[in-house]
């Protein structure tokens, strides 16, 4: 994404960038094994990231807030945090419950990727059914040689020579000579799968003609409470699509604008929900040259962004997957997050409007 800027030195990196470089996870590369697992992270300086769990825990004890923050007095189920130079950002600490997670963790990996919601695997293989439970059971994806029909597999469909691609067990894939890949693989290398309006990538836009199902009503209802905060008051937030962003250890989400919306004059906003692994957050200005403020993200927190907060440039450059700093424990004796930790340790669930 940032190829360009590979062989420039800090002084020629955008600010963005720079704090992107940070963040980020690299490794000891004097580490005697080639397994990255056994290497030790580099240490990375944390001074200055936001924490709104500590400012949260200082500000209920003794209503002591750190310069630049504000809380919102309204009432709302939780204290909810701004910051006085990122006008229309606010983050909610703990916005949802464990129970909320753990849900919300679920549906991620079982229903969210379900056809007729479109994942990163689309292009190649067409809708997948339950990548998830395939995994599980140790499956493999096969190329089935009977050719299919675009009506078969939707004409949004663009999966190579329109072979239909269907789950077997390893003996059978082994008893054809075809092309294979297993759900383990395929689990590992989801990136992101949407609900409700389906986005189509090569357009950079939402096509209402692609086949979609509504929002789930549990989400949809999660969404609209979340998002009270940042709307005046009578007005309700109308959820009709939501992109659910998947990581693994040392993915990055690189510094972007969401810019998709057709008429910027709506006031439309952004709920971002965290889950599973703490990570840490960017939120830029609406130039790259704007330093980031850099905080924690953690299970359960939300961010919003409405106003002039969505022209701001913001991503992911670090996803903490280690046990010290992973921040899980909670969760991993009410789910089975624990299986999932080296292939999709954290998502975040991008729920919006659109005009």
């Amino acid at each position: 994404m940032y190829g360009s800027e590979n062989n420039r030195d800090d002084s020629e990196r955008t600010a963005f960038r720079r704090a992107e470089k940070k963040y980020k996870l690299y490794y000891d590369n004097n580490a005697s094994s080639k397994n990255k697992k056994k290497k030790q992270p580099k240490p990375v300086d944390l001074t200055e990231v936001l924490d709104f769990r500590s400012i949260l825990e200082c500000y209920l004890q003794n209503g002591a807030l750190p310069p630049g923050v504000i809380v919102l007095h309204e009432n709302f189920t939780s204290p909810v945090f701004s910051l006085q130079n990122r006008p229309g950002f606010y983050f909610i600490p703990g916005a949802l419950t464990i129970e909320e997670q753990c849900s919300l963790i679920k549906e991620s990996l079982t229903d969210f990727p379900q056809p007729p919601n479109r994942t990163n695997h689309n292009a190649m293989y067409g809708p997948i059914q339950d990548v998830f439970g395939a995994a599980k059971e140790g499956k493999v994806l096969v190329e089935d040689n009977s050719p299919i029909s675009s009506s078969e597999t939707g004409a949004d469909i663009d999966n190579g020579d329109c072979k239909e691609w269907k789950f077997a067990t390893q003996k059978e894939a082994s008893l054809r000579k075809c092309k294979s890949v297993s759900a383990s693989v395929l689990l590992r290398k989801l990136r992101w799968s949407t609900l409700g309006l389906q986005f189509d990538w090569s357009k950079r836009n939402y096509d209402m003609s692609l086949p979609h199902n509504k929002i789930p009503e549990p989400l949809c209802e999660l969404a609209k409470q979340l998002a009270k905060p940042a709307l005046p008051a009578g007005v309700e937030f109308r959820p009709e699509a939501a992109i659910v962003n998947y990581f693994g250890s040392g993915d990055t989400l690189g510094g972007h604008l969401d810019d998709m919306e057709v008429d910027w004059s709506k006031p439309i906003m952004r709920p971002l929900i965290s889950l599973c692994c703490k990570a840490i957050f960017l939120l830029g200005g609406k130039s790259r040259e704007d330093t980031p403020l850099a905080m924690f993200l953690r299970s359960g927190d939300v961010v919003l962004m409405a106003g002039d907060a969505r022209e701001c440039f913001h991503g992911v450059p670090r996803i903490f997957t280690d046990e010290e700093n992973a921040e899980i424990g909670h969760l991993e004796t009410r789910t089975l997050i624990w299986r999932l930790r080296p292939t999709r340790p954290s998502q975040l669930v991008d729920v919006l409007s659109y005009f």
